[in-house]
């Protein structure tokens, strides 16, 4: 992509071979490097690093403070509160040399980190999962499930528009978003919208 393709804040540092998507904006003092792929129209809040081994969709929303480290692919409209925490390493040490043992971390389309939300490495957040402020996600979290607290346990399900919806956690049912209308199927404890 040509420079020009995005938007970039003069404190930026944007590393040579950088793969940036056309109507990107890069605010103050961000750090992109040189291995990071991102997609078209996203945003990157103040004081934002981006590392090598990093994807980043179409869309997405990276408020202030946030570092998104090695193995770290976050899909299209993704939208990361500020002062979310990205690991990499399960068990790390100062002492010890872990790079080979990161594991990878997928945070599905549509999803919302609220803001202090810590997402440990090798987990994998479902579409439009809703991450509520200061969660600790240790595990996977499903298609549409609302989470909160230490550790994050399910406490519900969230519609696309970001509505929540009332439903069981478990078991069949089905409900509307409240504001779009659109029907959501919950099914052996998985929701879908119909």
């Amino acid at each position: 992509m040509s420079e020009t393709s995005y938007t970039a804040h003069p404190t930026s540092i944007v590393d040579a071979g950088a793969q940036i998507g056309a109507g990107t904006r890069i605010w103050h003092w961000v750090h992109i490097s040189a291995g990071a792929r991102i997609g078209l129209s996203c945003s990157f809040g103040q004081n934002v690093y981006v590392g090598n081994d990093v994807v980043i969709g179409n869309n997405v929303k990276v408020q202030n403070n946030v570092s998104v480290y090695d193995t770290v692919t976050l899909e299209d409209d993704v939208f990361c509160g500020p002062s979310v925490v990205f690991t990499n390493v399960y068990n790390p040490r100062s002492s010890v040399v872990r790079k080979n043992e990161y594991r990878r971390t997928q945070v599905c389309k549509g999803a919302t980190l609220g803001a202090n939300a810590t997402v440990v490495c090798g987990t994998t957040i479902g579409a439009h999962a809703f991450v509520a402020a200061g969660a600790v996600i240790t595990r996977n979290v499903k298609a549409y499930a609302l989470v909160a607290g230490v550790p994050a346990r399910q406490i519900g399900w969230m519609s696309e528009h970001g509505e929540r919806l009332d439903l069981p956690l478990t078991g069949d049912a089905q409900a509307h978003c409240p504001h779009t209308g659109h029907l959501y199927r919950l099914t052996d404890g998985e929701l879908q919208r119909a």
